[in-house]
């Protein structure tokens, strides 16, 4: 099985390292890649009977989603991806379960919240016997490839579950008209080098069946153009020329689908770990709190067809919802006993302008203590019903407890504490926050690893402070 990998792994590993050069020289606008036929709501329920379709799942680190255009932002921030959301579904209210990305990611995988995957530490290992979605995939059929740049989702952690082939590409050093404006970050590679990695892929192996995890940073450091450009200098205008350059970015991914013919054969998934703070409450960045500028993530779906019009899912819903979803799509086997649900009946009761669904109750979950050796865990969750967001902290060491509590009807920047105005809704949220801190993780307790200080220097790279 490793030699069949490794033989399968190399040629187009490294006629990407090769074709990375002419790639960034080559930085121009892309064609109108969009030759998908016509397609409509019947033509989603029946994608699960299909033995061509891929899945190309994109993950964007620290993509906050009310910065898309789609999602409410007055800049053109993200013209391809709204493209994509535009002509499939956009699910208009996601939830990401935790805020750094290590606890955020497995939830997304096995549709579980971190108390019930019990990975929430820096050194927390996800189990052999933990069922992540590749697995459902590559059991289906699919050759699954996986290309990360964060070190937090690192085979070495349990990542590299359910894949074939997963890698980290070569960094390759930003031409001089690209900048990194986070000040944190060290990381020396781009998001390009996976760009071209994928393609190289798409190129050798594209017509066999396969899943695709790519697994995106340039937003995450703040990395942009001189061309992407075109918002402004301060920190929060940085982000969205980065958002501009991210999109610009996977628009040469997707030109490649196009020229090969593969577009009309793959499903694309885009999401996000977690999102990002610009001193709204007084911190910026994220892992640190569950506020909803830091839980609030897109979610997208873009057929082998065009929708007109594209569907909206105004429902609440989470990261743990997205495998439960696509695996439901594509026909393959669910993850069983998880947190989430397929919201295939949403998509398809929303396109038929007919979605009774109730919004779920949703949970984001972080211990603030994560990143720190030998300390005790100091909880902070927040618990979404509708409009409320009831928000959890210990504090002073866990010696004391914030309670708040947000009504995004009259605040929709959750800034005013109703929790006295509300009392019972509180009191409610409370006992939801209660019940699932007795929840015990599906394969016992995680297992926990010794990190090297070479590799805790590299994660330290990304701007995360370790003690």
């Amino acid at each position: 099985m490793e030699k069949r990998i490794l033989e399968q792994r190399w040629p187009w590993a490294v006629a990407a390292a090769i074709g990375l050069a002419v790639f960034l020289a080559s930085f121009v606008e892309v064609g109108d890649w969009d030759r998908r036929p016509d397609g409509t709501v019947e033509d989603i329920a029946k994608l699960a009977e299909r033995d061509d379709l891929n899945v190309l799942f994109i993950l964007v680190d620290t993509m906050r989603a009310e910065h898309l255009s789609s999602y409410g932002n007055k800049r053109n921030t993200s013209p391809l991806i709204d493209r994509l959301a535009h002509s499939g579904v956009r699910f208009a209210h996601q939830t990401a379960q935790s805020t750094w990305t290590k606890s955020s990611m497995v939830s997304l995988w096995t549709g579980l919240y971190p108390v019930r995957t019990g990975v929430t530490r820096f050194d927390d290992v996800i189990p052999p016997e933990a069922l992540l979605a590749p697995e459902r995939l590559r059991k289906a059929g699919f050759h699954t490839v996986g290309l990360y740049r964060n070190g937090w989702v690192a085979p070495t952690f349990g990542f590299d579950q359910g894949f074939d082939v997963y890698e980290k590409p070569m960094p390759t050093p930003l031409p001089p008209n690209v900048k990194r404006e986070n000040p944190t970050v060290s990381d020396k590679g781009s998001d390009q080098g996976v760009i071209e990695a994928a393609q190289e892929f798409l190129r050798v192996s594209g017509h066999d069946r396969w899943f695709l995890y790519l697994h995106l940073m340039d937003l995450h450091e703040y990395i942009y153009s001189a061309e992407t450009a075109v918002f402004g200098g301060r920190y929060k205008d940085i982000y969205d020329n980065s958002i501009l350059w991210t999109d610009e970015t996977l628009g040469y991914l997707i030109e490649t689908l196009a020229d090969l013919g593969l577009l009309d054969k793959t499903l694309i998934v885009l999401s996000s770990d977690h999102g990002e703070a610009f001193l709204e409450r007084g911190s910026e960045g994220h892992a640190r709190e569950v506020y909803r500028e830091t839980t609030e993530v897109p979610f997208v779906i873009s057929f082998p067809f065009r929708l007109d019009p594209g569907i909206v899912v105004e429902t609440r819903t989470q990261n743990v919802d997205v495998w439960p979803t696509i695996l439901d799509i594509v026909g393959a086997e669910p993850l069983e006993g998880v947190d989430g649900r397929s919201r295939l009946p949403e998509i398809l009761a929303s396109a038929k302008s007919n979605s009774e669904a109730a919004d779920t109750i949703a949970i984001s979950d972080l211990d603030q203590n994560w990143a720190r050796r030998g300390m005790e865990p100091l909880p902070t969750i927040a618990v979404i019903d509708g409009p409320f967001r009831y928000v959890r902290t210990h504090v002073a060491n866990g010696k004391k407890v914030r309670e708040e509590l947000f009504d995004d009807r009259d605040d929709p920047l959750e800034m005013n504490d109703r929790l006295a105005d509300e009392p019972e809704v509180g009191e409610r949220l409370s006992a939801v926050a209660d019940d699932y801190y007795t929840k015990e993780p599906s394969w016992g307790e995680a297992p926990t690893r010794e990190i090297s200080e070479l590799e805790l220097n590299l994660l330290k790279a990304l701007g995360y402070k370790i003690e």
